[in-house]
Parts: structure tokens; C-alpha cells; sequence
């Protein structure tokens, strides 16, 4: 080493003493994350450092007047656009724009977004060295402008329709998300929350909606009704067939008993039938058997029996009364029953 290495190094030596023990020491919070940038040095890169402090810690060695520090904030944020209260100070913020029907409309929007942590170095070298200004130099003007994009697709009466809200603030979202990812913001939310038309017209779509509802209202009604009306048919259905089926029970019971009493009124004639051919037969037998000489003798007897304990007079007929004639009883009585006999048989036989 040379006389002039030697002053060099000498030269640097008393230059960098007071560097040395005036270094500075730099802390992140829980929620932070460090950026350093190196305005001048002796040793590494010049300029925003790629490396990320992590939050939570201390950090030593650092020279007070040629690096800087700044921190982002890693937690979530909520950038609220949203208009004036009257009690309230200050210009309106929500976002205004035209439907695609042509209505001037104001939407206040509430934006949820966070640095990302690897990126903030990104940030320090192009967007912005705090987490505010991050919001006020990007975050804030892509949002009026794509929220913006975004929602005046949508018709007038599609805001009082919460489903297409929701899909409006998601595409929302999502154009951001394309937007700012690359810089190093992370949008997590878009929320739409109260929308204002112009006066007039606000009360014609309260109006409109009111009929639509009072019309719901009554089909919803008309529909209830024609339910009932369908259930009571049903019912009556249901009650018409109970009776039918009751009837047609008592018609098949009382076709039972008229069956029943069919069989028994023509057993009991067949059995009178067959009682009257019988007693038929016997008289004929009888007045075969009676119309015999034992039949004759028979009637004899028949006749003598009733005549017998009975007293006969016997009157004289003729002009002087005086001639005495005398007739055969028995005879008179053969031949009496012998007739009758014969009558009998003869009505036997004509009732067969």
C-alpha cells in the first residue's frame, strides 16, 4: 500500500467515525411494514431497497442522513366516498353518474383495500411513500372511476334490486383488482350502500314499486284463493265419493237381502208346491181306494157309524095319506156314497 492508499483510508476513516456513531435505529408496528431507501452509500445499492422489513421489530445501523424510512400499514382500510350530512362540513364525495337509462344517480361507496407487503417497495419507488397518500394518489381515483364504469350499466330500477347491487359492486371489485394488484394494492370489498335519483324521479319508482307490490300482494291473494278453492273441491270430491260409495254399500246390501228373500219365498212355495202335490197324490190314491168295493163298504160303514144312536122317522107320502110306503135306507145310502166318491175323484183329478 502506497503513502497515497494510506492517507485514502485515513481520510475515510475520520469521515465515517461520526457516521458510525450516529447510526439510527427504525421500529415497525404489529401492523406495518418498513421501506428503506438509500440516498448515498459507500457499500450496496443506491436507491429503494427490495427488501422488506418486517412488521413488529426494531431495526439498527442505519445512517441518519443518507437512507430514509417509511412505513405502510398492513391492515385493512376503508375508504368511504359518501355524500354530506346537512350537520356536516366539507364536499360532497359519492359517486354520481347516469344509468343506461339515462337518470343522474348518487351511489356512496365504501371501498375495503390493504398494501400489499411484498409490493411496498413497488409503492415507495412509484406510487407513494405513506399509506394516505396510497389511498389519495391511487386508490381513491381508480375507484371513482371504475366503480363508476361499473355501475352505469345497470338500469334505474336495478338498484332497488338487491341481487344486481351485489353483482354490480363484485364486478366493481374485480376491475379494481385488475387495476391495482400490479401496484401493489389488494382490494378485498366494494360496497354499494345508499343511492339517491332526483327527487322526481324517486317518488315515480316509489310509486311504481308500490304497485308492483300491491299487484304481487293480489296475485299472491288470487293465488291462495284458487288453492282453497282447489282444496274445498277436493274436499267435496272426496265427501261425494264417501256417499257413493255408502249407497252403492247399501244397494249391494239391500240386492243381498232381496236375493236372500227370493231364495227363501221360492224354497217356501217349492215347499208348498211339493206339500200340495203330495196331499194330490194321497186323495187320488184314496179316491182310487174308495172308488173299490172296499171303498163302498167303507162309506157303509162311515154312514152307519154317524147314523148310529140317531132316531130315523120315516113319513108317509101320497094323496090320502093313508098308504104306508117303505124305502131301502141302505140302499139310499150306497148309492149316496157312492157319489160323493165319485165327486172327489173328479176334482183330484182335474187339480192335477
Amino acid at each position: 500500500m502506497n503513502r497515497m492508499d494510506l492517507r485514502m483510508l485515513g481520510l475515510f476513516v475520520v469521515l465515517a467515525l461520526p457516521v458510525v456513531q450516529g447510526c439510527a435505529c427504525h421500529s415497525t408496528d404489529a401492523n406495518e411494514v418498513g421501506v428503506l431507501t438509500r440516498k448515498f452509500t459507500l457499500m450496496g445499492t443506491r436507491g429503494v431497497q427490495a427488501e422488506t422489513y418486517a412488521p413488529g421489530a426494531t431495526h439498527f445501523f442505519f445512517p441518519p442522513f443518507s437512507t430514509d424510512w417509511n412505513t405502510f400499514e398492513t391492515k385493512l382500510q376503508n375508504l368511504r366516498m359518501r355524500a354530506k350530512g346537512e350537520d356536516e362540513k366539507g364536499l360532497t364525495d359519492d359517486i354520481e353518474f347516469k344509468t343506461v337509462d339515462g337518470n343522474d344517480i348518487a351511489v356512496d361507496v365504501t371501498v375495503a383495500w390493504r398494501v400489499d407487503p411484498s409490493k411496498a417497495p413497488h409503492l415507495v419507488q412509484k406510487v407513494a411513500r405513506s399509506t394516505k397518500d396510497v389511498e389519495a394518489r391511487l386508490v381513491r381515483p381508480a375507484t371513482r372511476a371504475l366503480v363508476r364504469d361499473a355501475l352505469n350499466v345497470l338500469r334505474s330500477e336495478d338498484f332497488y334490486t338487491a341481487d344486481k347491487r351485489f353483482a354490480a359492486a363484485e364486478s366493481a371489485r374485480k376491475r379494481l383488482e385488475v387495476a391495482l394488484a400490479p401496484e401493489g394494492v389488494i382490494v378485498e370489498q366494494v360496497i354499494l350502500q345508499e343511492h339517491r335519483f332526483n327527487p322526481e324521479y324517486e317518488k315515480v319508482i316509489r310509486e311504481k314499486k308500490l304497485a308492483e307490490q300491491t299487484a304481487e300482494k293480489l296475485r299472491s291473494e288470487a293465488q291462495a284463493a284458487a288453492e282453497e278453492a282447489k282444496r274445498n273441491l277436493e274436499s267435496a270430491k272426496g265427501t261425494v265419493s264417501q256417499k257413493l260409495a255408502e249407497a252403492q254399500g247399501q244397494l249391494e246390501q239391500a240386492k243381498l237381502t232381496a236375493d236372500a228373500e227370493l231364495v227363501r219365498a221360492t224354497n217356501e212355495a217349492t215347499a208348498i208346491l211339493r206339500e200340495a202335490e203330495a196331499k194330490s197324490k194321497g186323495i187320488a190314491k184314496e179316491s182310487e181306494a174308495l172308488a173299490g168295493a172296499g171303498g163302498r163298504t167303507m162309506v157303509k160303514l162311515r154312514i152307519a157309524e154317524a147314523l148310529m144312536g140317531k132316531q130315523i122317522i120315516f113319513m108317509p107320502t101320497g094323496g090320502g095319506g093313508t098308504t104306508l110306503q117303505t124305502m131301502d135306507m141302505n140302499q139310499i145310502l150306497t148309492q149316496y156314497a157312492a157319489g160323493k166318491t165319485a165327486r172327489n175323484a173328479s176334482s183330484a183329478n182335474s187339480g192335477q
